[in-house]
C-alpha cells in the first residue's frame, strides 16, 4: 500500500506555526502517492503546558502518592491532546485526518503500568481509514490493556510507537522527525565540528540510542530491526536529507559516513547521570552471589560497566537507581564504596572488531587531556569508558579528534 510512518516529536509541534509544518510534510507525502500515519508526542517540553513532564509535576504536586494506574491516565492525555490539535491543523488545510489514541489505533500492551510491552497491534481501524482516504493522527507512548485500562510505553515511547506501526502495517519507512539533521558523529552542542552520518546500520545506531544519543529511542531500533523496516531521521524544520538506517554496511563500501572509507568509528556517544558502585564480598561464593543478582533483578535494578572480581563487584547504575540500591546494600549488610556524577564515554564503530590499538589510541587522548579513566568495556562494536563529568565534554572532543569524525 505504500505506506509511510510519520512521527514528529514534542518540539515538532509545539507551536502552531510548526504544526502547519508538520501538516504541509504529511500533505506532501501524499501528493506523492505514499499514504502516511502519523503518530505524535507531547506538545513541547517540560514547563509547557502539556508536555508529559509538566503533567507529571501536576500529579505529583496534587498527590504524594498515587497509583502507577491513575499516573499513567494522566501522562497520556498530553498526547491526546496533541494528535486533536494536530489532526484539526491536517483538515484546515482540506485534507481529512482523524485522531486515534493508542487503544483506538488497535495497540494492545501488558498490564506493567509505566513501561508496558506491547503484546499486539490489530491494524484494522488504521487500515480502515487508509481506505477511506483520510490520515490516522496516533498518539504516541501509549496503548492499553485488553481490559481497556490506558497504559504507557516508557519514556521515548512515541518511537516505538512509530516503529510498531510500520512493523504492522509493514510500511515501507517510518520517518523519525526531530530538530536536527539526522543522526551525528557527536552531540553538536558538545561538539560544533559533529557531521550528520549519512548511512547507519541497526547495531550501531542501537549502541548510540542506548549509550545516550536521544535522536531515536533503542527499542523502536529493535523493532525496525526485527522487521526489516528502514528509518529515516529527519529534520522538521529543515529539507536536509536526514540519516537512513537499515540493515545495510552502508552508502559508500565499508564506509558509515559516505565519502570516508577507512573510518574505524561511526560516532561518540556520552551519557550523563552515572553512579559507580564498587561492592565488597568475602570470598566468592555463588549462593552470594546469586543472592545479589535477584536483590537487583527483583528490584528491576539494571547495572552496566560490569566488571566482578572474586572479593568485589564493580558496576554502574543510574542516577535514579542510587539511593534504592544503597537502601538494597545496607540492607544486605554490605560494604561499598561510591562514585556518582560520572559519565559514560562511548565509541562506537563496526569496523574496531578485531583491531589492535584502538583502545591504546582512546587511553592516549583522553590522557592528553588530563581525563582520567575510571572503568572501561568493550564489546565488538563499542569501547567505552566511565570518566568523572567535568571531564566529559572533554573527553568526548578529544575522542571525535582522535578518529577524525569531523572530515
Amino acid at each position: 500500500m505504500n505506506i509511510i510512518i510519520q512521527k514528529f516529536g514534542g518540539t515538532s509541534v509545539a507551536t502552531k506555526e510548526l504544526r502547519e509544518k508538520v501538516a504541509k510534510k504529511v500533505i506532501l507525502s501524499k501528493q506523492e502517492g505514499k499514504i502516511p500515519v502519523v503518530v505524535v508526542s507531547a506538545i513541547g517540553r517540560s514547563g509547557d503546558p502539556y508536555a508529559t513532564d509538566t503533567l507529571i509535576g501536576l500529579a505529583n504536586h496534587a498527590f504524594k502518592e498515587q497509583s502507577s494506574r491513575e499516573l499513567d491516565m494522566i501522562m497520556a492525555c498530553g498526547e491526546i491532546i496533541s494528535a486533536v490539535i494536530m489532526a484539526n491543523t491536517i483538515k484546515a488545510t482540506g485534507y481529512d485526518a482523524v485522531a486515534l489514541t493508542g487503544f483506538q489505533a488497535g495497540i494492545i500492551t501488558d498490564e506493567y503500568h509505566g513501561d508496558a510491552e506491547v503484546t499486539r497491534v490489530d491494524c484494522e481501524p488504521i487500515l480502515s481509514l487508509l481506505k477511506e482516504g483520510k490520515i490516522p493522527v496516533v498518539t504516541g507512548f501509549q496503548g492499553a490493556t485488553l481490559t481497556g485500562d490506558i497504559t504507557t510505553l516508557g519514556r521515548g515511547g512515541s518511537d516505538t510507537t512509530a516503529a510498531l506501526l510500520g512493523e504492522a502495517l509493514e510500511a515501507d519507512v517510518v520517518e523519525i522527525y526531530t530538530d536536527v539533521d539526522g543522526v551525528m558523529t557527536a552531540d553538536p552542542r558538545l561538539v560544533p565540528e559533529a557531521k550528520v552520518i549519512d548511512t547507519i546500520c541497526y547495531d550501531e545506531i542501537y549502541q548510540m540510542a542506548e549509550d545516550g544519543a536521544k535522536v531515536v529511542h533503542p527499542r523502536a531500533v529493535e523493532i525496525a530491526r526485527r522487521g526489516n523496516i528502514t528509518l529515516k531521521i529527519k529534520n522538521t524544520f529543515s529539507d536536509a536529507p536526514g540519516t537512513i538506517i537499515n540493515g545495510k554496511i552502508g552508502s559508500k563500501g565499508n564506509s558509515y559516513r559516505s565519502g570516508n572509507e577507512g573510518d574505524l568509528l561511526t560516532a561518540i556517544a556520552h551519557k550523563n547521570g552515572i553512579t559507580q558502585f564498587t561492592v565488597f564480598f568475602n570470598g566468592d561464593s555463588v549462593e552470594e552471589s546469586e543472592r545479589f543478582m535477584n536483590e537487583l533483578t527483583d528490584n528491576h535494578i539494571s547495572i552496566d560497566l560490569i566488571n566482578f572480581f572474586t572479593d568485589r563487584k564493580v558496576f554502574t547504575v543510574e542516577e535514579k537507581n542510587v539511593e534504592k540500591l544503597e537502601q538494597i546494600l545496607n540492607k544486605l549488610e554490605y560494604k561499598f564504596q561510591v562514585a556518582k556524577d560520572c559519565s559514560k564515554i562511548t565509541a562506537i564503530g563496526h569496523k574496531i572488531r578485531g583491531v589492535p590499538g584502538v583502545m591504546a589510541r582512546i587511553v592516549k587522548a583522553l590522557a592528553g587531556q588530563g581525563v582520567k579513566i575510571l572503568q572501561s568495556s568493550d564489546s565488538h562494536t563499542t569501547i567505552s569508558c566511565l570518566v568523572s563529568r567535568k571531564d566529559m565534554e572533554k573527553a568526548v572532543n578529544a575522542l571525535h579528534q582522535e578518529f577524525n569524525l569531523s572530515r
